[in-house]
């Protein structure tokens, strides 16, 4: 996970997790219009998945 990333994650959550496929988009963008910090939080869960 780099710093460019976790940014990108805390300006636009959604933009950070494109190459992780279409159902982490998905959830994050449905988790960042029900408020911001859900879908930061979800997208430095998803970041830091050493899984995927």
């Amino acid at each position: 996970m780099s710093i460019w990333r976790v940014i990108l994650a805390v300006i636009f959550p959604p933009l950070s997790v494109l190459d992780k496929g279409c159902g982490s988009v998905l959830i994050v963008i449905i988790l960042t219009l029900l408020g911001w910090v859900p879908g930061v939080i979800a997208a430095l869960i998803i970041l830091n998945n050493p899984n995927r």
